[in-house]
């Protein structure tokens, strides 16, 4: 992947913060006529845990990409273990964190594309709604609008795993302190006041064009969440895929790759 590594440093709610961030240009276009993606992990991703996707995307649509760790994850400053995140985590990063992030990176309210996949598509549809920052499309992969059961099942599972299985070791290829996204990811999500958080209210004033995307296998989350945006949003649309769970931009890259492509022509056209 063509990749130039970049730190930023951003003032956070919680201090100052340096971030760990990529700029991708595989087709080495001049970054004063190229859309520019903003890229947004899951609640467990990073930088490197995109792996080569952010080039295909790229490659597919003739764009480059600013890719990279929130506060708390990857190589970005961690998380002090005695910080909590509560219910409005994700609102604070769309409407104050990733901002900052874009102002640091140089964009200064230049137009974008947002990807974000699963909480960084509830922070991607969040940014829209609040019209924080120009946006000229936004791709949602498994995102949340609201709490479902299943949704908390896969994170008590998560839980387990990391307590008594190898997904600590697994994400300490990615973030230099695991439990600094893991716990704040996880408590987040499983405080009891969270079983309310919903964002359905802010979509109807979303106007810039989106895409959600969503595996039928997912067990984070059933086609409710992207139908609801449908419902909200307008114009909005939905693909989704059978037999595919969270991660779709890895086992169904392609056909991500061709909804994203054929979505932004329709789009445009």
């Amino acid at each position: 992947m063509s990749a130039q590594d970049s730190w930023l440093a951003i003032e956070t709610p919680h201090g100052p913060a340096q971030i760990h961030a990529q700029w991708v240009n595989p087709l080495g276009l001049a970054p004063d006529r190229a859309p520019t993606w903003v890229l947004l992990h899951e609640g467990l991703g990073s930088v490197s845990a995109w792996r080569d996707f952010p080039a295909q995307l790229c490659h597919a649509t003739r764009a480059r990409a600013l890719v990279f760790s929130r506060p708390g994850y990857g190589r970005s400053t961690p998380r002090p273990p005695e910080q909590h995140w509560g219910t409005d985590f994700m609102h604070v990063q769309a409407q104050q964190v990733v901002p900052a992030v874009l102002r640091a990176a140089g964009l200064h309210g230049h137009p974008v594309r947002l990807y974000g996949h699963s909480d960084g598509g509830s922070i991607a549809l969040l940014m829209a709604a609040h019209q924080v920052w120009p946006l000229q499309a936004v791709v949602v992969e498994a995102p949340h609008i609201m709490v479902e059961e299943l949704s908390l099942r896969g994170i008590r599972a998560a839980r387990d795993a990391y307590e008594h299985g190898d997904l600590k070791t697994r994400l300490a290829r990615h973030h230099d302190d695991p439990d600094s996204p893991f716990w704040g990811w996880n408590r987040a999500w499983l405080a009891p006041a969270f079983a309310w958080w919903s964002i359905a209210h802010a979509l109807p004033a979303i106007a810039a064009p989106v895409l959600a995307l969503q595996g039928l296998a997912d067990p984070y989350g059933t086609r409710a969440q992207v139908d609801g945006i449908a419902q909200r949003v307008p114009g909005a649309q939905v693909r989704c895929f059978a037999q595919a769970g969270h991660h779709l931009h890895r086992s169904h890259t392609q056909a991500v790759l061709h909804a994203v492509s054929d979505w932004l022509e329709q789009a445009s056209g």
